[in-house]
Formats: structure tokens, C-alpha cells, sequence
């Protein structure tokens, strides 16, 4: 490109016009100009290679105007559709399933539930794993449809709100402790066995211990002594026959006996004594 170079006179004035003309070359040429071209082609050819990506991550991630594939985001929330597949924890207020459907939470170790307070401590966990049901908290409650509770556990005690307990295990249920309950009875057709095999075992009631059996026979056995004891009332056996079997016999009569053998009688009021043992009886 070339740039002339004028000069103007006006009247009274005269100037000599320059001998030598300046010719300056404005542009790129060369080398630079091959270089500069083929810099915006990669450039266009970038442009295009991301639009093209771009316009695929779109078709293939399934992005609409509701959501992303099986997502879609509703004035509820969002919405899943399908099976989804988590990799970090999971944050939400509520999760449920669809009406006609049911709620599947699956994992290859555990499923781990955690209730947090504002501070972000955990006051609540609730684990599944392959082995066991794990679960911490202060307080652990089961209820009904209806609102009733029917199991209930804390630090102090342990409830059943149901109106039966049943345990059906041919052991038994096991207590390491004292057992407060108004009714302990076995089905029709099975036996009822309370039993402490290293210990003693104890019954006691404000108002009375009451022991029935309805067909067949109680048994009381123990490797010590037994012992009826009532602190302000009577122990009544109401029986036809009462019987005490292995009670040894005496050789002789008289208060002066050496065998130290006593024979117990009853009174015409029905109360028990005993007597001095004879080889017969001396009541």
C-alpha cells in the first residue's frame, strides 16, 4: 500500500515540493500471513469439533427442558424414573416411591440411613448389611398403622405394647435379670417350665402368686430346700389328698426318742404341727 505525500501552498507562500517521495508497506505478508491463516482454520475447526461434542452430550445425557434423562425436576422436587445409581451420599428431606410401586434401596455392602441435627452431628443411624440390622440412637420405636406403639426400647426399659408375647423357640426365652409381667402361660398344648439351673428361683407378688394348671399336674423340683413363705396371710393346699411320701418312719414312740424324727398332723382348725415320730402315728 502506498502513501503519497502532498503539500499545499497558499498565495504569497512558495515552497519547494520535496524531491524524494516515502513509499511505507502497510499489511502481513510472507510466512506470517500463511501462519495467521492456518491459526483461525484451527480455530474454526475447534469452534466446530465443541459444538459438535456439545450437541452430543446433550442427545446422549437425554437434556429437556425437564430435566436429564430419567430425571426430571417437577414443583414437588425431583423425579427419578427407573433404577438410579448413586456414588456420593445422598442428601434429601423426603424419598418415596411411586403409588403403584415400591421403594428398593440395594447395595453390594450396606445401606446406611443417618439422621443429622443442625450442627451436622449424627443423632440417628439405621444400617443394613449383609449380616445384620444395625441401629443407634437414644430411642428406638415400632407402631402400628393405627398409631399404636407396639415395640418400644431406651437406656431403662425395654416395652411391648402388644397384647401377647409370644416366643416360640423350643429354648425358651432366656432372662439374665427380674422379669415384671402379669401372666406367664404356655399354649394348650405344651408344657410351662420356669427353671434356674445354677440359681435360686424367686416369685414374688404384692397381692399373691397364683399357679394353675388346667390339666395335668404342677411339679415343684429343687436340689435344696423350697420354701412357702407368707409374710401376712396362709398358705392353703386345697387338695383331696396331700401326700408326703419319703418321709422316714420312727422305731419307737416317746418324747425321749434319739432318731430326732417328727411326724406333722393337722388340726381340727386345719393347722399344721408336728409331733414326736412313733411307729405309729401320733397325731
Amino acid at each position: 500500500m502506498v502513501r503519497e505525500q502532498y503539500t499545499t501552498t497558499t498565495q504569497g507562500t512558495s515552497l519547494e515540493r520535496p524531491e524524494k517521495q516515502y513509499v511505507y508497506n502497510i499489511g502481513i505478508y510472507g510466512w506470517r500471513k500463511r501462519c495467521l491463516y492456518l491459526f483461525v482454520l484451527l480455530l474454526l475447526i475447534i469452534l466446530v469439533v465443541n459444538f459438535a461434542l456439545t450437541i452430543w452430550i446433550l442427545k446422549v445425557m437425554w437434556f429437556s427442558p425437564t430435566g436429564m434423562g430419567h430425571l426430571r425436576v417437577t414443583s414437588e422436587g425431583l423425579r427419578l424414573e427407573g433404577e438410579s445409581e448413586f456414588l456420593h451420599p445422598l442428601y434429601a428431606k423426603e424419598i418415596h416411591s411411586r403409588v403403584d410401586n415400591s421403594l428398593l434401596l440395594h447395595s453390594s455392602q450396606n445401606v446406611t440411613v443417618n439422621a443429622r441435627n443442625s450442627d451436622g452431628q449424627i443423632t440417628g443411624r439405621l444400617t443394613v448389611g449383609p449380616k445384620m440390622i444395625e441401629t443407634h440412637g437414644q430411642h428406638f420405636q415400632i407402631n402400628s398403622k393405627n398409631g399404636k406403639m407396639l415395640f418400644s426400647v431406651d437406656e431403662n426399659e425395654v416395652l411391648v405394647g402388644t397384647d401377647k408375647l409370644r416366643v416360640t423357640g423350643p429354648e425358651g426365652a432366656i432372662f439374665e435379670h427380674s422379669v415384671e409381667t402379669p401372666l406367664v402361660r404356655a399354649d394348650a398344648s405344651k408344657q410351662l417350665r420356669l427353671e434356674s439351673p445354677t440359681r435360686s428361683l424367686s416369685m414374688d407378688a404384692p397381692r399373691g402368686v397364683h399357679i394353675k394348671a388346667q390339666a395335668g399336674k404342677i411339679e415343684a423340683l429343687s436340689q435344696r430346700d423350697i420354701k412357702l413363705h407368707s409374710s401376712d396371710g396362709t398358705i392353703v393346699l386345697d387338695a383331696e389328698t396331700v401326700r408326703l411320701p419319703k418321709l422316714p418312719l420312727g422305731s419307737n414312740g416317746g418324747s425321749g426318742s434319739s432318731q430326732e424324727l417328727f411326724e406333722i398332723c393337722v388340726g381340727p382348725d386345719g393347722k399344721l404341727y408336728r409331733s414326736v415320730a412313733g411307729l405309729g402315728s401320733t397325731c
